[in-house]
Parts: structure tokens; C-alpha cells; sequence
């Protein structure tokens, strides 16, 4: 796959180049030099220019006249963007489960598949699971592996800035984990790697309930939440990379630990034990006595987690989401209650994406850096 910013004589041309490949990958159908022209601004014989350049790199291709159209003369020249030269993952990595998605470079899904994982599996069983799932869409949509270009993972923990993961409670054996490393080793590409939190609302912000909106918090609910929040539609990680890290609330002198919020008969739950939470759940809603009040419980203690995050940050939608049941409880608490709380009260939506917004926006970060490298325009040679 070329890229724009190497061995162009002149800066011009990079421009020119990025302004054209801009144009064809955004472009619907493919279109003709006249319709290049208009999109550009360019001349003809510029455009002409560029083409050849990047048909070269592989990045375009002419397209096959339509044998079915009607025409007199010889028919318009017609380029496509070669969405096919490069591909992306987004690899999302969970307690239980691990969701991978392919795209091509202009993010059109091919294949996605996941796999559970035992909670208490090993760093080592887990990234086995990871690479046997990458495998798996890889050969669903018969893409070979060296056409990769970038993967974005999502993972639970705070993720520092060389691709290490500083701090994880939640996955035995990941705190101190050179993830970014493994995964670039295993999978040939470059690697980004994003707290799960951070990497769902960059997914909700793209393809599900935060689409349009520039101050998003997204709760990753649980007993041990997470969250993610964009402040004009930047992703803001912290200082450290420890922003939303919410789950550490229950510190501050709380008369609850988080196991036992939903412990309905003083014996504590496992904060990823979800067959247990869904059972809790399940019992609620038939009318048990303690059951109902260990979910008002529960349902509370995200209220007051969302309510810390709207003083702080006053986001326009707030998107309550992850792996736990029962989330229409907790959404209904949140809207009855927020008001009572905060100055002005934010929108609260369930996630549209479900399961797959981690491994969605890792999929956008991995499309972000291959965008990034297409349509750089570097300095003169």
C-alpha cells in the first residue's frame, strides 16, 4: 500500500494526491475525470497526473466500463478507490469474551466472529483466543494476513502510552503486559491499543447512540464499571491514562464493596460473574423481595458513579452500556433520578452497539491511523 508522504517531488503533489484519494474513497459510486474535477477543483490534467501516481501504489484502479450502459462515442474514464489493497481489525478483549471485526480501508465490514474465554484464563490462554478468532474472520472473508494494516484493541485496564498495560484487576496476568508488542508480533501490522471504555464510546460516537454528538460519557456497567468520555468529540484519557476509571468510587468510604451490591443472601458475587448478576436480575423482575433491592442497590451506585461524571464533565448523552443485565433498570433509575442531582441533566440512552461497541471502535481507531497515513501531507523533499 503506498502512502503520500515519501519520494513525492514536490509538496504540491502531496496535496494534490491526498485531495484526489479523498475524493474516490468517499465517492458513492466510481467516478469519472469530469465528476474528479468537480469534487476537486483540480484541473483535468492534474487529476490525470495524480491518478497514474496512485494507480501505481495500488491505491487506484480504473474501473470496467458498464457493458450495459448506452453511449455514443468513446466512453468517460471512470476510477475507483482499491478499498480491497488493506484491511483492519478491531479486537475487543473481555473477561468472558473476545469479538474481533475485519473491514477494508474504507470500513466496509467483511466479517466479524468472538469467542468466550474462561474468566480466570491466563494472559497467555487469552491472546490464544485472540489470534484464533483473528484467524477465523480472516479466513471467513479470505483475507490474507499480510494485507493488514493497522488493528485497534480495546482491553479493560489503564493503558499507557508504549502499548503497556499499567493496571488490570479484571484479567489475570495483563497488568504489566506488553499487549501492543504481542499483538504486533502476532499479527504483522500496527497496533493501537485503548482502554475498553474509551475504545466503546469512540464505537458509540461512530455507529450507534452517540452519532452527532461532540460530549459523550459512556458507562461500561458492571460491578466494577468503567468509562469512557469525549469532550468535543476528542476521547480524553487523563494524564496517566486513567480517566474513568469510576470502578474505584466504592473507596471513598462507601458502606458497600462492590460484591456485595448484588448479594442477596450476604454471601458476595464475584464482580464478573455475570451468569450470577443475570440471575439477580432475573429474580428481581419476578418479584423477589431481596432480589429487587439488591438491583436498587446496584441500580443506585451506578447513579451515583454517572452523577460524579455529569458534574465533572456536563456531557450532552450519556450512554450506559457493557456487560451487565438488567441495564433497562439502571437506565430508568438514572433517568428519574439524575435531575435531583445535577445542574443540567444530559440524555441517558442504552448502547446501540451492545457487545460489539468495544471491538467497534477499535475498528475506528485502526481506520483513524490508516486514514491518518493515506492522506498525510508531509513536508517538501
Amino acid at each position: 500500500m503506498g502512502k503520500l508522504t515519501g519520494g513525492d517531488p514536490s509538496l504540491l503533489r502531496k496535496i494534490n494526491s491526498s485531495v484526489v484519494l479523498r475524493a474516490l474513497r468517499d465517492a458513492g459510486d466510481a467516478p469519472t475525470l469530469s465528476d474528479l474535477v468537480s469534487a476537486t477543483g483540480l484541473s483535468r490534467p492534474t487529476i490525470e497526473g495524480v491518478l497514474e501516481g496512485l494507480a501505481a501504489s495500488g491505491l487506484v484502479v480504473e474501473a470496467a466500463a458498464d457493458p450495459e450502459a448506452r453511449r455514443v462515442g468513446r466512453p468517460a474514464r471512470r476510477f475507483r478507490f482499491r478499498s480491497e489493497s488493506g484491511h483492519t481489525l478491531g479486537i475487543g478483549i473481555g473477561a468472558h469474551r473476545v469479538q474481533v471485526v475485519l473491514a477494508d480501508l474504507a470500513g466496509r465490514r467483511l466479517s466479524s466472529a468472538g469467542a468466550p474465554v474462561a474468566e480466570r484464563a491466563t494472559a497467555e490462554t487469552r491472546l490464544g483466543a485472540v489470534d484464533a478468532v483473528v484467524t477465523e474472520v480472516l479466513a471467513s472473508a479470505a483475507v490474507d494476513r499480510r494485507s493488514l494494516r493497522a488493528a485497534g484493541v480495546g482491553t479493560p485496564g489503564v493503558v499507557g502510552g508504549e502499548g503497556t498495560v499499567a493496571l488490570c484487576t479484571a484479567l489475570p496476568g495483563w497488568t504489566g503486559l506488553p499487549l501492543g508488542d504481542r499483538l504486533r508480533e502476532a499479527l504483522g501490522c500496527t497496533v493501537l491499543l485503548e482502554n475498553d471504555a474509551n475504545a466503546a464510546v469512540l464505537g458509540e460516537h461512530w455507529a450507534g447512540a452517540a452519532a452527532g454528538c461532540g460530549d459523550v460519557v459512556m458507562v461500561l456497567a458492571g460491578l466494577s464499571p468503567g468509562a469512557g468520555s469525549l469532550i468535543g468529540g476528542r476521547l480524553h484519557r487523563g494524564h496517566r491514562g486513567a480517566a474513568g476509571e469510576i470502578g474505584a468510587l466504592h473507596l471513598l468510604g462507601r458502606e458497600l464493596t462492590p460484591e456485595h451490591l448484588l448479594a442477596t443472601d450476604g454471601e458476595p458475587l464475584l464482580p464478573l460473574d455475570e451468569a450470577a448478576v443475570s440471575r439477580v436480575f432475573a429474580q428481581a423482575r419476578a418479584g423477589e423481595r431481596g432480589a429487587s433491592g439488591a438491583v436498587d442497590r446496584f441500580s443506585r451506585r451506578v447513579l451515583h458513579d454517572v452523577t460524579a461524571l455529569v458534574l465533572a464533565l456536563d456531557p450532552e448523552l450519556v450512554v450506559i452500556g457493557g456487560w451487565a443485565a438488567g441495564l433497562e433498570e439502571v437506565l430508568a433509575t438514572l433517568r428519574r433520578e439524575l435531575p435531583q442531582y445535577c445542574l443540567w441533566t444530559p440524555r441517558v440512552e442504552l448502547s446501540a452497539l451492545g457487545e460489539d461497541a468495544v471491538a467497534t471502535g477499535a475498528l475506528r481507531l485502526a481506520l483513524d491511523r490508516v486514514e491518518d497515513d493515506l492522506f498525510r501531507v508531509g513536508a517538501p523533499d
